[in-house]
């Protein structure tokens, strides 16, 4: 069973730090992508970041280039979202999910959602 657990988020003021974790379970796919996504009340669900299991490559959405930060650990089979500059427009419950393939779409398996609120 594909399981995906988010921790790490919480209460912090504006210009501050979180980091998130993804810690994931029950694949073994040869391909595969993790993706961090967030949705803020009222507003639809938009990717952040994503990270492929292939080369490594990343991908940004533009609101959050230059201020947070995807990387993976194999061995501990968790993938963060380093969040720096943290601005109130990043409060949101942030997901991660995986695909069966090199780049974040159509994801397969979501996990739980943890809460980041950015105060102002």
């Amino acid at each position: 069973e594909v399981q995906l657990q988010a921790s790490g988020g919480g209460l912090v003021q504006a210009g501050g730090s979180l980091r998130l974790s993804c810690a994931a379970s029950g694949f073994t796919f040869d391909d595969y992508a993790i993706g961090w996504f967030r949705q803020a009340p009222g507003k639809e669900r938009e990717g952040v970041s994503c990270i492929s299991s292939s080369d490594g490559s990343t991908y940004y959405a533009d609101s959050v280039k230059g201020r947070f930060t995807i990387s993976s650990d194999n061995a501990k089979n968790t993938v963060y979202l380093q969040m720096n500059s943290l601005k109130p427009e990043d409060t949101a419950v942030y997901y991660c999910a995986v695909a069966h393939r090199s780049y974040c779409d159509g994801m397969d398996y979501w996990g739980k959602g943890t809460q980041v609120t950015v105060s102002s």
